[in-house]
This record gives C-alpha cells, sequence and structure tokens, in this order.
C-alpha cells in the first residue's frame, strides 16, 4: 500500500539574474514498510527534495506537483496544517546539520523528554530512544555544545522518532559517525521498516544504500534518472550514469566519472548526463523518459519496459 505518491514535483529558486532548478519532475510512490534510498553526487537536489515535503524552503523558492502522504497533499495543504498536523508527527526529519537543528540551551534528555510529552508518550522512553540509537545515556545530561558531531547526530535522530512518525526522513543520517555507528544506525533504519515503518533515505554513501535499501532512485541534476530494486541497481546498474557512480567505489573499479555536472542554473534541453557519457548520441539532446530508466540507451534494456 502507498504511503507517499509524489506527482511532477519540481522545486525552483529564483534569483536576481538566474533560476536554480533543484528538483525537476519527480514522480515516484513510498510504500509502507519501504526503505527508499536516494543517492547521487553532492549538489544535485537531494536536501532541495526532503525540504520540499517539509515546506521548509525559502521565499524564493517555487514548488509545484503533489506530494501526497497518506492522503493530505504536503505541497498544497498550507504552513498551518504543516505545522500543527504534519511536521515532526506524520513525517519526521533526521536533519543533515544536527548543530544547526537543537536547542543550545537543553540538555539532551529534555529535549527527548519535551517531544516524547508532547506527542503523549511516557517521557521516560527518553534513555531507551537514547540506547536505540546508540548514544550513551549519560551524554543525554550534556548540552548539544558538549556533544561531539557524531553524539549529535544520534540526538537528532533519537528526536526524529520520538513521535513514531508514519515517514522518516534521514537526510545524511551517518554524518560524523565511526563505521560501526554508522552501520548501527542503518541497522535500525532498516528494522523500523521491517516493523512496519517507512523511510526515505537521502545519502551519498552507496555502501549504505546498498546495505539497507529496498528500492533506489538515483538522482543527477535534479532529476531521477534511475528508480529500481536496489538488487537491480547494483549488480545490473541500467543508466550510465549508475553505472559510472558504482565504478567509481574503491572496492569496484575506482574510477572517477569524467567532466563535471552542469550547473542548475544551466540545465540542457536534453540528457543531462550526455557531456560525460560515452553512449551518447543525436537523441540525448532531447528529454529522455523515464523512470523507471531516463536514458535513451539503457545499459538493461527490459529496465526501461
Amino acid at each position: 500500500m502507498t504511503l507517499l505518491n509524489i506527482d511532477g514535483l519540481s522545486v525552483r529558486f529564483r534569483l536576481r539574474d538566474a533560476t536554480v532548478q533543484a528538483v525537476s519532475d519527480h514522480t515516484f510512490a513510498v510504500r509502507r514498510g519501504e526503505l527508499l534510498a536516494i543517492v547521487g553526487e553532492s549538489g544535485c537536489g537531494k536536501s532541495v527534495l526532503a525540504h520540499a515535503l517539509f515546506g521548509l524552503l525559502p521565499r524564493n523558492a517555487e514548488v509545484s506537483g503533489r506530494a501526497i502522504l497518506d492522503g493530505v497533499d504536503l505541497i498544497g495543504c498550507g504552513e498551518k496544517r504543516l505545522a500543527r498536523e504534519i511536521r515532526g508527527r506524520r513525517l519526521g526529519l533526521v536533519p543533515q546539520s544536527p548543530a544547526t537543528a537543537l536547542t543550545p540551551v537543553r540538555t539532551g534528555r529534555r529535549l527527548l523528554a519535551e517531544t516524547l510529552r508532547a506527542h503523549q508518550r511516557d517521557p521516560a522512553l527518553a534513555d531507551s530512544l537514547a540506547e536505540q540509537v546508540g548514544l550513551d545515556a549519560a551524554a543525554l545530561g550534556k548540552y548539544p555544545f558538549e556533544l561531539s558531531g557524531g553524539m549529535a547526530q544520534r540526538l537528532v535522530t533519537a528526536l526524529a522518532l520520538a513521535p513514531d512518525p508514519a515517514l522518516l526522513i534521514a537526510d545524511e543520517p551517518t554524518t560524523g559517525l565511526d563505521r560501526p555507528l554508522v552501520d548501527h544506525t542503518l541497522d535500525l533504519l532498516r528494522r523500523r521498516c521491517d516493523s512496519g515503518g517507512t523511510v526515505l533515505l537521502i545519502t551519498h554513501d552507496l555502501a549504505a544504500a546498498e546495505r539497507v535499501a529496498d528500492t533506489v532512485a538515483v538522482m543527477y541534476a535534479s532529476r531521477i534518472v534511475e528508480h529500481r530494486p536496489a538488487a537491480d541497481v547494483f549488480t545490473a546498474p541500467a543508466h550510465p550514469y549508475t553505472c559510472a557512480l558504482l565504478n567509481a567505489l574503491p572496492d569496484r573499479a575506482f574510477q572517477p566519472i569524467a567532466g563535471h555536472p552542469p550547473m542548475l542554473t544551466a540545465l540542457p534541453a536534453g540528457c543531462a548526463f550526455a557531456p560525460r557519457c560515452t553512449h551518447a548520441d543525436g537523441a540525448c539532446a532531447t528529454l529522455p523518459a523515464g523512470p523507471p530508466v531516463a536514458c535513451h540507451h539503457p545499459l538493461v534494456t527490459e529496465a526501461a519496459a
């Protein structure tokens, strides 16, 4: 059963002398119990997508399309309803920058207890939530400025889990963590989905996506170029960009992708990856259809059906 249905979602930032095309025509669904990983290079628009769903974009942002979460259009419902019913309730966020998300004058324990109480849950669950995310209970007595980056990251994860949201959006939730804690956090997200929760994981860590995701959406220059089951993406990538991204990993070919992504203020009319792609030809001057694969020359032809 579908929990989140995104249809034609686009985000533009109007600047004085340019327009940033940050998210372009996203259409996909997230099922209940699914862990969808959105991957891609930095600057491709992954975090903007998350902020659009929460209604946390600056005034110069123009958002079009729909994002239906459990019957509510997150794009059209208005700030009042987002604040009272959705944000931090049905929709939870693990932010990319925990240092700016934590109230500096409250200890971790007080932050967790207040969040639990606000959602009619027992404040005594604070220690249990800390344990779930791998945070020592002693750290809850500290203020945010006394926490390391990794501790702060685990605290915001616990805060996002406290209301038990229907959909948890985790934006680079493993930032600042060492490998054992990275695996601990990823396994926590996986267990949440296995028990009926739903997670949208935004990450540039392909190993993380491969470890826990059911499905993977690959973003390039504001667009989703491939959206397929995780096992298929990692064993038989269909888009040349996905293949190049995987081949850049140290445990694969360790081969960098030639060239640079286009500026989001000057996207081409056709395939944005064409200047870096060895398969490109004249057809790539027009925009390819997709998903599951937005490519005129998919490497796995049956994936484009």
